[in-house]
């Protein structure tokens, strides 16, 4: 699978269809996710309990150890019909704000196809986004979520965002790398970020 989002983010050639002597092109679309995992020691916890708070990555470099970074993933077919059903207005929905919006990490391997509802693996964890987030600006939306010394500690290899914290919620997007494991003792900030262009 190439590291481009499956479905959307190949951009298609535009199709030309002949009226009355003119040419009509059709519209095309990209979406793009690039997301990074910050690792800071945090034995004691504030570290993730101030990052839940909003606070920025950037006070903590001091116990910034690593950041690593992805792109690409795979839309999954319930993501995109809950997009729909919003842009139509659609009623009874639970939207990906703060009050809902959750990251889910978890250690499968299966690779992503867009009629899954959620996470693969065994172990997995869903976290609520961070204070402040989602973040909306232009045509780019971020979702970031905390796990703190005691949460998730477990091969990362997979994550989702969701309108809930389980894979019964409506999972946006999977996508499949290998983050590394999580120990004890570490706090793990990850933060999604997708684009339409």
């Amino acid at each position: 699978m190439e590291p481009n989002d499956e479905v959307t983010e190949r951009p298609r050639r535009s199709n030309h269809v002949e009226r009355r002597g003119e040419v009509a092109r059709s519209d095309s679309c990209r979406l793009k996710t690039v997301t990074r995992v910050f690792v800071f020691e945090d034995p004691d916890g504030s570290v993730a309990e101030r990052l839940r708070k909003g606070a920025s990555a950037d006070l903590f470099a001091d116990k910034l150890r690593e950041v690593r970074a992805a792109e690409g993933n795979v839309f999954l077919n319930e993501g995109v019909e809950f997009i729909w059903r919003a842009v139509t207005g659609a009623p009874g929905l639970t939207y990906f704000d703060s009050a809902n919006a959750h990251v889910g990490v978890g250690d499968g391997t299966a690779p992503e196809s867009p009629d899954q509802t959620g996470l693969q693996g065994t172990n997995k964890c869903y976290k609520r986004v961070d204070s402040g987030y989602p973040v909306i600006s232009g045509n780019i939306v971020r979702f970031r979520a905390t796990f703190g010394p005691d949460e998730a500690n477990f091969d990362w290899r997979e994550w989702t965002v969701a309108n809930g914290s389980s894979d019964d919620a409506v999972n946006l997007n999977r996508k499949v790398q290998d983050m590394g494991k999580k120990v004890q003792g570490t706090t793990w900030t990850i933060e999604v970020q997708l684009k339409i262009t």
